[in-house]
């Protein structure tokens, strides 16, 4: 599933063509993706210019005129791509050709722009995605955001508050860095690389980064920075792309290339001076990758 870095990449991507555009038509193919869409859905759009492009954990946010904001979440192998007359993709090293198979143009946003007609096309072969409209007043009490913890990317994230969530917990490290009420968009992939940036074991319980008084202990201090870290890193690179996932000018992110545990089992540990090698488990269910020489 797309992590925050590679939604923050669409958002990016998607921002220099939808904002200041004016949704002639919302075109809906089908009634539904993961959910059905929300009554009036396209009949709240048209007319509207889309005022600003945002994110909040791993949900890409519209907001158009009148206050209303398109909610949208990209499950497991949504992707959006911008087409026009002179638009075409942008070349990279890592190109992903477009897919060709329209059965699964599943939404289409015709846009007036000052450059002529854009279309603004949501894929999702699998349909685990899913869009939805809200108030922009009514956002943080909505039931996708109302029990969101801080975003890693904001100043709200530091080892104080991460050491109040944190605090008394018997939970394995790992899966507290997962819990989306503690840190809103952190998955799988960046929280493996975290954990190895920051030499700490995923196994190891969350309340031993605490000290007795509640105060972050050095190791929090760390992780925390390498947490902000990591995300900053991909976000520069692109994101991830990890099967699915495809940029919104087509291209593929590369921060791939560049990690040190995740889906790297069998491999020797990047961490200078260690001579371990990286192994996998699987915690809830989701694979972990770590070094266990150098990461306690």
């Amino acid at each position: 599933m797309p992590e925050l870095p590679e939604v923050e990449t669409v958002k990016r991507g998607l921002a220099p063509v939808m904002e200041g555009a004016r949704i002639r038509r919302a075109e809906l193919r089908r009634p539904d993706l993961r959910f059905p869409f929300p009554p009036a859905f396209a009949e709240k759009l048209e007319g509207r210019r889309v005022t600003s492009l945002g994110r909040r954990a791993k949900y890409l946010l519209i907001d158009v005129e009148g206050g209303d904001v398109v909610i949208a979440h990209l499950g497991m192998s949504g992707s959006f791509r911008v087409e026009g007359a002179d638009v075409s993709d942008t070349p990279g090293d890592f190109h992903l050709p477009r897919s060709k198979d329209t059965r699964h143009d599943h939404v289409v946003f015709h846009l007036e722009t000052p450059e002529g007609e854009r279309r603004v096309v949501y894929n999702d072969p699998r349909r685990f995605g899913f869009m939805d409209i809200a108030k922009r007043e009514e956002i943080a009490a909505h039931a996708f955001f109302r029990d969101l913890g801080a975003e890693p990317t904001g100043n709200t994230l530091d080892a104080d508050y991460i050491a109040a969530k944190f605090r008394g917990r018997q939970t394995p490290l790992k899966a507290a860095l997962l819990d989306q009420k503690n840190i809103a968009g952190l998955g799988n992939i960046y929280v493996c690389e975290a954990l190895w940036r920051s030499h700490l074991s995923p196994e190891r319980l969350a309340g031993t980064l605490v000290t007795a008084a509640g105060k972050p202990k050095k190791e929090l201090v760390a992780l925390t920075a390498a947490i902000r870290q990591v995300i900053a890193d991909a976000i520069e690179a692109g994101g991830s792309t990890l099967r699915d996932h495809i940029r919104a000018d087509g291209s593929l992110g590369y921060f791939q290339h560049s990690f040190s545990a995740y889906d790297r089992a069998g491999e020797p540990c990047r961490t200078p001076g260690c001579t371990g090698t990286i192994g996998r488990i699987v915690q809830s269910g989701r694979s972990t990758f770590y070094c266990a020489d150098c990461q306690k």
